[in-house]
């Protein structure tokens, strides 16, 4: 499942959130707080349409608590990357997950060495 930048970022701040509390109804103000006390400071509006777009993608659900609209997480950061690295594998390497290793091996080391 591909997800842009700031999809990304909502998805760690909720993770984040999750890891200190995981049955805490989070709302989208929780979100905006959580990035404004990373330093990210994004407009509630912003942030409110890239969660309906992860709802969208089945990435988050919605659910109404009272006169108030919560999120949930549908998977955890293990469950997300494991897709996302399926995902590039197939992109990148036609699903040759042995190409792929090679590739990251390469690259990691060339990396460190600069």
């Amino acid at each position: 499942m591909t997800c842009g930048f700031l999809e990304m970022e909502i998805l760690n701040t909720f993770w984040t959130i999750t890891s200190e509390n995981e049955d805490m109804d989070i709302s989208i103000q929780d979100v905006v707080d959580k990035l404004y006390e990373s330093g990210v400071e994004r407009a509630y509006t912003t942030i409110k349409t890239v969660m309906d777009r992860l709802v969208s993608k089945s990435i988050l659900v919605r659910y109404k608590s009272g006169k108030k609209f919560f999120y949930k997480v549908t998977m955890d950061k293990r469950e997300m990357a494991l897709d996302m690295m399926k995902e590039f594998t197939e992109s990148f390497f036609n699903g040759n997950i042995s190409e792929m290793v090679r590739f990251v091996e390469r690259e990691t080391a060339e990396m460190l060495v600069k």
